[in-house]
């Protein structure tokens, strides 16, 4: 099941309070700013910072182009 798009569009990262990529292929919501990735659980956000993976360089490229598949914003939106 993938998250409703208006859900997504209010969500933030808890650390900079700017919007996060959707990657429901992931499971989880990136902020590329800080590579910060947040893992989504049952349908749940887990937007708690001490639960965030930092990613290193090459898994941020990787995260970066399977977002830019998608849209800018979020995976799975309709524009």
């Amino acid at each position: 099941m993938t998250l409703d798009p208006d859900f997504v569009a209010i969500l933030a990262c808890p650390v900079d309070h700017e919007p996060l990529l959707y990657l429901a292929s992931e499971s989880a919501l990136y902020n590329p700013r800080l590579k910060r990735k947040y893992r989504i659980e049952d349908d749940i956000p887990i937007l708690l910072i001490e639960e965030a993976e930092l990613v290193d360089d090459k898994e941020h490229v990787r995260l970066l182009e399977l977002a830019s598949d998608k849209s800018p914003q979020t995976e799975g939106e309709d524009s």
